[in-house]
């Protein structure tokens, strides 16, 4: 699949910022390709759009997600159990305090390891399938279309990855939510798999997955296209100096400021679906619908403060990491989109 897409992309004739760059040498006759096309610069480590290119992106992805959800185990534990049992766990000092008064520091990164697994998993494909489908969707659009809705190129990209993300993580999720939230069930990814299995077959590991559909492809939606657009904002209106005279440290501050703010909206809008999601793994046989009628309006924004504490520091943590994971394997970066030359001439901006 990747092979075909990648041809796609080689044919398209436009300029966007998401089109493959070709960097070859010369044939004898042939001519170089127009500056504004070519998106790769000496010294990359590979192809914009090629096959590497996306295979370096989805190790990017890895490792921004599986670091940065395993690092805040501690306080998703918490927020799962505030979202399951709020009487218990009143606030987060409070969850943090009864947590180490019954289990000890071992009991704060409870279910670490399906985290670990699940969020690589997602990750990988959350993405790479995003710089996948940006580059597919941008040249079936076109140089123009790509770049009027741009906004909707980005939304449609990461809802189309995170899909397929979403059913890489399911597994896991539902184990660690059981980990976490159900005392005397299981305490390791080893014991917990096996019982769920026994326990209701395949179905419980994807029972709640399009709960998480509807919790992770919003979230993931306003976190690729608020960081984008918000990278595109900060660096015409707030960065002093064009993008092209920035250092490396400093391309990867604002892709960090980019992301905390991307964090922000992305906790709110995600919010309810996690909530349903947390419960519905803790009961037995319940369905979505039911754990909903039964949470209330109140009830489904349990949580909320922690969580954007955790979902901003998350998003801005894993920005900044596929981002240096970019710069530390020499990938190109293309700088925020400009508008085409064409439209310039068509609004009489040229």
């Amino acid at each position: 699949m990747l092979s075909w897409m990648q041809e796609a992309v080689k044919m398209n004739p436009f300029s966007s910022p998401f089109t493959t760059a070709k960097c070859q040498a010369l044939e004898k006759g042939g001519a170089r390709p127009p500056p504004s096309r070519v998106v790769t610069e000496e010294g990359d480590s590979c192809e914009f759009g090629s096959n590497h290119y996306f295979m370096l992106c989805g190790l990017g992805g890895i490792l921004s997600c599986g670091i940065t959800h395993t690092g805040i185990t501690p306080l998703d534990l918490v927020k799962c159990r505030i979202q399951v049992d709020p009487q218990k766990y009143k606030s987060v000092f409070n969850g943090f305090r009864v947590t180490f008064a019954e289990d000890g520091t071992r009991g704060l990164v409870r279910g670490w390891a399906p985290t670990l697994f699940g969020y690589s998993i997602q990750g990988m494909f959350k993405f790479g399938l995003y710089e996948v489908f940006k580059v597919q969707y941008s040249a079936l659009a076109g140089e123009e279309l790509a770049y009027e809705y741009r906004t909707s190129l980005y939304l449609i990209s990461s809802a189309s990855a995170e899909f397929f993300a979403d059913i890489g993580l399911a597994p896991f999720e539902a184990a660690k939510v059981r980990i976490q939230t159900m005392p005397g069930y299981a305490s390791t990814l080893r014991a917990a798999l096996p019982k769920m299995y026994a326990d209701e077959g395949l179905t419980s590991f994807y029972k709640g997955l399009v709960p998480l559909w509807l919790r992770q492809i919003p979230y993931t939606m306003m976190k690729f296209a608020c960081f984008e657009r918000t990278v595109e904002l900060l660096y015409k209106y707030v960065v002093p100096k064009p993008r092209s005279d920035c250092s490396k440290g400093e391309q990867l501050v604002v892709t960090f400021a980019a992301g905390y703010i991307a964090g922000v909206f992305c906790a709110i809008v995600s919010h309810p679906a996690d909530t349903v999601v947390s419960k519905l793994n803790q009961e037995k046989g319940a369905s979505a619908g039911e754990v909903l009628k039964k949470l209330g309006f109140g009830g489904v924004w349990k949580g909320l403060g922690p969580r954007i504490i955790m979902i901003g520091t998350l998003t801005a943590a894993q920005w900044f990491i596929y981002d240096a994971v970019k710069v530390w394997l020499r990938m190109p970066r293309p700088p925020p989109p400009e508008m085409p030359e064409s439209l310039k001439k068509k609004y009489g901006l040229a």
